[in-house]
């Protein structure tokens, strides 16, 4: 299998890289810089510049982008769009690191954590842009994608203990009443779902067992 992350240099991308390369798969890094993942394949090219001819040897596409600053957030839809205009009418799996932000807190879907009381403010436009972001995927029937929320607590620093809950649309809590993940174990939980999974077109989320 051959693996693409994209945005590689950020933190989730190079947990991604490591336990992708950890699996003996075939990881190329896709940076814009200087690559400082552990990947020994790269692709230096700037995300918005990614073509179809970039992408047509993967079997997978991990969409590791986090913009942070007010006048970058809109680059989580125009990124997101550029990666599935290269991907349109391909087998190529599109995987997305997602926000939290966005999972239901109703049955009915009609709510969503960032909704809530006690979602910090200054999070609000991080997760208004993501889920932004999600509502315009969900309208690529032409591309074979899969959105993955870490929990709300996405702890970059966090152990490894290759154990995870796997869930789907709506916030979910462990046995102790916990919604946290680490960064390596979110990216044990993409791997997986690279390899074995299959999520096509459907959002899922995944936190600490």
């Amino acid at each position: 299998m051959k693996i693409a992350v994209v945005c590689a240099n950020g933190k989730a991308g190079r947990k991604i890289v490591e336990e992708a390369l950890d699996r003996n798969l075939d990881v190329t890094a896709i940076v814009r810089g200087e690559n400082k993942s552990a990947a020994k394949k790269v692709i230096v090219k700037d995300i918005l510049d990614i073509k179809k001819d970039d992408l047509k040897d993967f079997d997978v596409v991990i969409d590791a982008f986090g913009a942070w600053t007010p006048e970058t957030l809109p680059m989580h839809s125009t990124t997101l769009k550029n990666l599935c205009d290269a991907l349109s009418g391909t087998e190529t799996r599109l995987l997305i690191v997602g926000g939290a932000g966005s999972l239901y807190i109703n049955k009915e879907h009609t709510q969503q954590v960032a909704d809530t009381p006690n979602f910090p403010e200054d999070w609000k436009p991080l997760a208004n842009a993501m889920a932004k972001a999600l509502s315009e995927l969900r309208t690529r029937k032409d591309v074979k994608w899969t959105y993955i929320s870490p929990a709300a607590d996405f702890q970059a620093d966090g152990e490894k203990t290759q154990e995870y809950i796997l869930a789907g649309e709506e916030f979910t809590l462990n046995s102790k009443g916990e919604s946290v993940i680490s960064y390596a174990d979110f990216a044990v939980a993409m791997i997986d779902e690279a390899t074995k999974g299959s999520h096509i077109q459907q959002r899922i989320s995944v936190l600490k067992k």
